[in-house]
């Protein structure tokens, strides 16, 4: 029997331009990450039973997989940042040294995660921290799974999908929502998330 996962509360107050309904219907795609990530776990044990004769339906599940866990980690992240009210980043603190040290500076780095962010596409635009090589890196996610980095642990992920922002900005709005993104970004939790990688 696996261990099923959990889905995980957040604390989101009011938020800047974001409306308190895209985030109730957002959770719920949260939620049903969570529920299918556990279904295909399961799924997988059962096909696995006789793995030469479900072969080709375990190779479909087992793809499933990743879409499932990557979109559930995802949203974890993304709405972990938005909790627990807006914070700024702590400049003489270890994830702004860092990002001055790759970027040369917090600005330079901002525009380059926010040109990934309003690429053409839906998918997200994730800092993420290289554990062996001890740098940061932007990269763009395409989906949830395609384009994640290995070894690297995402620090922030802002969920570039038409569902996080659509309802409230319309498709043209885009930009507006990355600019408010960052009003209603919790710093110390972005900065925990570093610490912790």
């Amino acid at each position: 029997m696996i261990k099923p996962f959990e889905e995980k509360k957040f604390n989101i107050g009011e938020l800047k331009g974001i409306s308190a309904k895209t985030i109730e219907e957002h959770l719920k795609l949260y939620a049903g990450y969570v529920k299918h990530t556990n279904l295909v776990l399961q799924k997988i044990d059962e096909l696995a039973m006789d793995a030469e004769k479900n072969a080709y339906a375990l190779g479909e599940v087992q793809r499933r997989f990743g879409f499932e866990y990557d979109g559930m980690r995802n949203h974890e992240i993304y709405f972990g940042s938005l909790s627990d009210g807006s914070t700024v980043l702590t400049t003489s603190g270890a994830l702004a040294t860092a990002i001055q040290n790759e970027w040369g500076s917090f600005d330079a780095w901002l525009n380059r995660f926010k040109s990934i962010a309003i690429m053409r596409g839906v998918g997200w635009a994730i800092l993420y921290f290289d554990v062996k090589e001890k740098r940061l890196l932007n990269a763009y996610v395409e989906d949830h799974q395609l384009g994640q980095l290995v070894g690297c642990a995402p620090i922030l992920a802002l969920d570039m999908w038409e569902h996080a922002f659509v309802a409230d900005y319309q498709p043209s709005g885009k930009k507006q929502y990355v600019e408010d993104y960052f009003e209603n970004l919790n710093w110390s939790k972005i900065e925990k998330n570093f610490t912790d990688a």
